[in-house]
């Protein structure tokens, strides 16, 4: 597994997972488009690493398949859209393995995948896309 996969593979991957009758149905709206919006890539960034290494990272996180609100923050409604929402998502669509902790480039992978789905949705909005952290490969969740 890839800690930085390129864009067009994570497109690709977004893509074919937009696809699904379940996924399809999210996207950044109301309240929390205007928190993406307000609080940028890099904070958003900060946010997805923390929430996930809270409660997804560990080998058998609590309430696994429960764990992730739908809506609430961005980051919850790009896990859904993403299949980074519980373990056995993340196991079926992004081949990590359940009952083991993440992996330091798992994590990042995650989070990226979040990251890119949410650059995505706020593409047509004032959000650059541009995310610093990962412009800065020395940045400490890079």
């Amino acid at each position: 597994m890839s800690p930085s996969p390129a864009p067009r593979s994570l497109d690709q991957l977004l893509d074919a997972l937009a696809r699904q009758p379940f996924r399809a149905r999210f996207h950044l709206r109301g309240r929390d488009r205007a928190t993406a919006g307000l609080k940028g890539p890099a904070t958003l960034r900060w946010h997805a690493y923390d929430l996930v290494a809270k409660r997804l990272a560990p080998a058998e996180p609590y309430k696994d398949g429960k764990q992730t609100p739908y809506r609430g923050h961005p980051v919850f409604v790009a896990q859904h859209a993403t299949a980074t929402c519980c373990r056995s998502c993340l196991q079926r669509w992004h081949g990590i393995p359940k009952g083991r902790t993440l992996t330091r480039d798992e994590h990042v992978y995650v989070v990226d995948v979040i990251c890119h789905w949410i650059a995505r949705e706020m593409a047509g909005g004032a959000f650059s896309g541009q995310d610093p952290c990962r412009t800065d490969p020395g940045h400490e969740i890079s």
